[in-house]
């Protein structure tokens, strides 16, 4: 049973090395320093306890500023426009396609916009934002994708509710399709969205 608590802790670390959701890797890890904590400590290898120990801190110490960062600050994300046809969008757009069309049920090449922004975060490419102007100062969202590794995290809140992009474009409320339900559902609320029960759209 002990051997097969040393396995089970392994088989966790190695788990967590192949995850490409940041926050997922670091709880991972540390569950697995953890057990091998326990099970190492238990077959008296005092070496690797004092190894797991010092992981152990520091995915603490990394979740920690992870989770803090989670709701980003002023300075967290800078939120670039860019047009519509841009390479770089379409590149972003065709490079996840599969992702895309599985999350959000649309073909990135359909997706009808008037204005584009791309998320970044310090030179990395975090996500894009396409909006079709709507008139009345209603924007329709017609995509709202992040890449994986930021999914964890939220960079709509900082877009929709702390840049004040939208605003100064003149947009003074946000709206989604309508029939979105699930994990997407979930994150339009965390972001500050409330669902329209007429007509079955979230809006901000």
């Amino acid at each position: 049973m002990l051997e097969a608590i040393g396995w089970i802790g392994s088989a966790i670390l190695v788990l967590s090395l192949v995850q490409t959701r940041i926050l997922r890797l670091r709880i991972l890890n540390l569950t697995g320093c953890l057990v091998h904590i326990g099970y190492n400590t238990a077959v008296g290898v005092w070496p690797m306890v004092g190894l797991n120990v010092v992981l152990a801190i520091v995915n603490v110490v990394q979740l920690r500023k992870l989770l803090k960062e989670r709701h980003a600050d002023e300075g967290g994300y800078d939120v670039v426009p860019t047009d519509v046809d841009a390479p770089l969008l379409r590149h972003l757009l065709t490079r996840h396609h599969d992702e895309i069309v599985k999350l959000h049920g649309v073909e990135p090449a359909d997706v009808p916009a008037t204005q584009a922004y791309l998320v970044l975060r310090g030179d990395e490419t975090v996500g894009a934002v396409l909006l079709d102007d709507a008139g009345d100062g209603t924007a329709r969202l017609t995509l709202d994708h992040v890449v994986e590794r930021y999914r964890d995290f939220t960079p709509g809140e900082h877009v929709f509710r702390r840049s004040g992009i939208l605003a100064g474009h003149g947009y003074d409320r946000i709206v989604t399709r309508p029939g979105i339900t699930g994990r997407t559902a979930q994150y339009y609320e965390t972001v500050g969205f409330t669902r329209d029960t007429t007509t079955d759209e979230f809006v901000l």
